[in-house]
């Protein structure tokens, strides 16, 4: 007996008819021509259909069983249907999240397949273009025209989301030609979905790719993968979700920086939120709902993938390198140290000793001048890739600290100050307790570095007297305001 018991059912969607008849699927394309596609004639039907099953043999081959026509009274052809192996509703990826189970595995094995399916998908210059910052841009702007006509979102809410957005994509050219000539932008899925992903005991199945326009499914890996993502965090698992990226940037070798995961988790959610507002207007009164809770997912992720610049400054002995890695590894940011590129720039070693008199040496005004300004250099380059930079340096002066929020403000990144603090009793005995460091500082220098400081009076003050983990919790709450 048919596991599926030979229960037949009917599910329609506004282009096409899905019956399920004991283990099989077959699939009708409405003859209907709206905005996206053109289903009008049955030559048109029969390519459509053919064109289904070959794209999504690419990761269901065993799935999708081939065309088959239907005749009319006289034996001519009327229509066609895919021909589809029925999958079971109980083995839903969505069915299973929602009931709790546990899907790790499925979640690597599907990372491990989309992955390969990437590797040796389609790509082309037709097709990167669909991947540079400008046309990832125009469709932005399209989905933001289509909220706004409707008017269902709150104003507020989707001006900032707009503001986010687009002063994102205006610092981050160089990020995304970059993904096009490493040859990640590719003919992928374009429609992943928990819904459409089965979990069976031989490997997971993969349904339903946008047939219907090339265009939509040519684009970035991880913008295709990033849609699971979204469905995966919509359903409320965020760390399944999240094991999802990590696990396909592991597959793919994709080093994209958190800021453009975020991006493309927040685009996905917002087409979502733009379907939910049309649906709202045709009648639906949940989807209001449904698209502020897409557009509120929206949000979140376009604030916490925002590239700053992030000052850690202080005096020495203060703490602010401790504090500075700690940051940068809770944020996944790059850290970039003055002590370090000065020596680097000197020609020595990192724990090479260059002590000198204040100010002399390595130390004079034109090293310092030089070295802050290739520490700003490669912060620039960084921000425009996307990462979120931290700088460990004393930014005792005032010029140095301008010209860091000028470099921030030129890539539209935020620039962040913040001081690290310590009696003075604490911070000598932190100095004359070094042994190796970078640092190269003494109590006298530290003394004269603090006569000379310039006020900073935009910078949050980081309280180091306690431990490193307390040190780390009071910079987060000022970086997560």
């Amino acid at each position: 007996m048919s596991t599926f018991d030979e229960f037949a059912a009917v599910h329609e969607t506004h282009i096409g008819v899905v019956f399920l008849v004991g283990e099989r699927a077959y699939k009708l394309k409405k003859p209907v021509n709206l905005e996206f596609v053109d289903f009008s004639t049955p030559r048109l039907r029969l390519a459509a259909c053919r064109r289904e099953v070959e794209l999504n043999r690419r990761l269901a081959p065993d799935v999708y069983l081939g065309v088959s026509e239907v005749s009319d009274v006289d034996g001519g052809a009327a229509d066609y249907l895919v021909v589809m192996r029925r999958m079971p509703e109980d083995r839903r990826l969505s069915t299973l999240v929602k009931q709790g189970e546990d899907v790790a595995e499925v979640v690597d094995r599907l990372a491990r397949m989309i992955a390969a399916f990437h590797s040796t998908a389609a790509r082309g210059e037709r097709i990167s273009a669909e991947g540079s910052r400008d046309a990832i841009r125009q469709r932005w702007c399209d989905s933001f025209d289509q909220v706004r006509q409707v008017g269902v979102l709150d104003g507020d809410l989707t001006a900032e989301i707009e503001r986010l957005t687009l002063d994102f994509l205006a610092g981050r050219e160089p990020m995304f030609a970059r993904r096009i000539a490493a040859g990640r932008v590719l003919d992928g899925h374009g429609d992943l979905l928990t819904d459409d992903v089965f979990c069976l005991d031989d490997g997971p199945r993969v349904l339903d790719c946008l047939e219907f326009d090339d265009r939509l499914r040519w684009l970035d890996g991880l913008d295709d993968i990033a849609f699971l993502a979204m469905d995966l965090e919509r359903l409320g698992a965020t760390d399944t979700a999240r094991r999802l990226l990590d696990r396909y940037a592991e597959f793919a070798a994709d080093p994209a920086p958190a800021s453009l995961r975020h991006h493309y988790i927040a685009y996905r959610a917002f087409v979502r939120a733009k379907v939910a507002c049309l649906r709202a207007t045709q009648g639906d009164a949940a989807s209001k709902r449904t698209a502020r809770e897409y557009a509120d997912l929206t949000l979140r992720h376009l604030r916490a993938g925002r590239p700053r610049l992030i000052m850690v400054g202080g005096l020495p002995g203060t703490g602010k390198s401790t504090v500075a890695g700690l940051v940068a590894d809770e944020l996944g940011a790059v850290l970039l140290s003055t002590d370090r590129l000065r020596k680097e720039l000197a020609g020595r070693s990192p724990h090479e000793s260059a002590a000198a008199e204040y100010q002399r040496g390595i130390y004079t005004p034109e090293h310092t001048e030089r070295t802050y300004g290739e520490l700003l250099h490669r912060a620039s380059g960084l921000l425009a890739e996307g990462e979120t930079v931290v700088l460990d340096a004393s930014w005792v002066r005032a010029d140095d600290r301008a010209e860091a929020e000028r470099t921030a403000a030129r890539a539209h990144s935020e620039a962040v100050a913040l001081r690290c603090v310590a009696p003075a009793e604490v911070a000598a005995q932190r100095i004359r307790a070094r042994h190796g460091d970078v640092s190269d500082a003494d109590p006298r220098i530290a003394a004269a570095m603090s006569r000379d400081a310039d006020s900073w009076p935009s910078a949050s003050d980081i309280d180091t007297s306690g431990t490193p983990a307390r040190s780390l919790a009071q910079a987060l709450r000022v970086l997560v305001d």
